[in-house]
């Protein structure tokens, strides 16, 4: 059989320019726009639809690491238990996309469009042909940066003196409460008929998270981020979830204020963004790691028990140890990589959070057990 060419035959010219001057040139694919956002990169090897569609990615420019990305194209929306299968939201969440080789003509039987088509339906710009190892590089040596990405219509040259000069002046999305733009507006029901009633505030929530705890025969409400406690408590759940989500959960302040009261009185969970909550409510600290964690293969250590999980995680906040001592919390999880907290729980309540995402999507399934502990710990409620 002979080779496809996979050569990428528009003339779009594309920029990254990243807030300290360092830019890099390739070809524009996707939406024709300019974009702003924080340049993050993620090692995963595959679920680049899964990724491209979880809200904790709001306000950031993505880059995947794995050197060619769209192989398998993009799938229709095959539903299970009420939510697209391959997609974690309804759209592309990442304000836009840098890779380093694009596939053009992906092979496999679900797919219906490429990812060219794909981002160009949602108007998402990307960038290929850039030596993603180089920036990669400069990130885990510097730490995450702003950046700009701009992709020119066909034809159109490039203008770095005018990029350079917007550089300068480019918003840190972690400075707003990207919460409250991934949240759902009005409460919604899911599964009526389960067994017990479950509040899971939405920060950002991924659609297979909701999934497992369907599966779970739970009767799930989602509520927005801002849901006062007398709200929550008016549908008498047994327990409280609090979901993934993006940016800086200190601006999470309702929230916050929220779980302090509501941890005292119901079994909580709390992944991604949900631990960093968590942990604030009860008097612990958080703060900005210099690239954070983004992959697949991420070591999780239970302190107590010794044994290791291989993780999908999704997040560029960490809680501060030294903070928990004076806290009802206690450090359960680290990463053997960095030490960083991966997991907390309060030492006499059903009360606990992960860093990392148990449903995957993508990613290894090793530890969905904790959506049964979960489930557990609502028996006596």
């Amino acid at each position: 059989m002979a080779p496809q060419d996979n050569t990428f035959k528009n003339n779009k010219k594309a920029v990254l320019l990243l807030e300290d001057g360092t830019s890099f040139i390739g070809k524009g694919f996707g939406a024709t726009a300019k974009i702003s956002g924080e340049v993050v990169f993620s090692t995963q090897m595959v679920g680049y639809t899964e990724a491209l569609t979880d809200p904790s990615y709001k306000g950031q420019i993505l880059t995947f690491t794995y050197p060619m990305v769209g192989n398998y194209g993009v799938p229709n929306k095959k539903m299970e238990l009420g939510f697209p299968l391959y997609f974690e939201s309804d759209h592309i969440q990442p304000q836009g996309l840098i890779i380093h080789e694009l596939c053009l003509k992906p092979f496999h039987w679900a797919s219906t469009r490429t990812l060219d088509q794909w981002l160009t339906d949602e108007g998402v710009p990307g960038i290929c042909g850039v030596d993603t190892r180089r920036l990669t590089k400069k990130l885990r040596t510097y730490g995450v940066m702003l950046g700009i990405l701009q992709v020119y219509d066909d034809g159109v040259e490039l203008d770095i003196e005018t990029l350079l000069k917007n550089a300068k002046n480019i918003s840190d999305p972690n400075k707003i409460n990207l919460v409250k733009e991934v949240s759902i507006k009005k409460p919604v029901t899911y599964n009526v008929d389960g067994k017990k009633t479950i509040i899971l505030i939405d920060c950002g929530v991924k659609n297979t998270i909701i999934r497992s705890l369907l599966k779970r025969d739970l009767n799930v409400v989602r509520v927005p981020y801002d849901t006062s406690v007398k709200d929550i408590l008016s549908y008498n759940p047994a327990g409280i979830f609090i979901s993934n989500g993006p940016g800086d959960p200190k601006k999470c302040t309702k929230t916050i204020e929220v779980i302090r009261e509501l941890s005292e009185r119901k079994p909580v969970m709390g992944i991604c963004l949900g631990a960093q909550i968590l942990a604030l409510a009860l008097g612990g600290n958080t703060y900005k790691l210099k690239y954070g964690h983004r992959a697949q293969n991420q070591p999780a250590l239970d302190i107590n028990t010794n044994r290791c999980y291989i993780t999908t995680q999704n997040h560029g906040y960490a809680i501060d140890m030294d903070s928990l001592k004076k806290t009802s919390l206690e450090p359960w999880f680290i990463n053997p990589n960095d030490k960083t907290v991966e997991g907390v729980h309060h030492k006499t309540k059903p009360v606990f959070a992960v860093q990392w995402h148990p449903e995957a999507s993508p990613g290894p399934y090793d530890t969905e057990l904790l959506f049964d502990k979960f489930v557990k710990s609502l028996e006596v409620n």
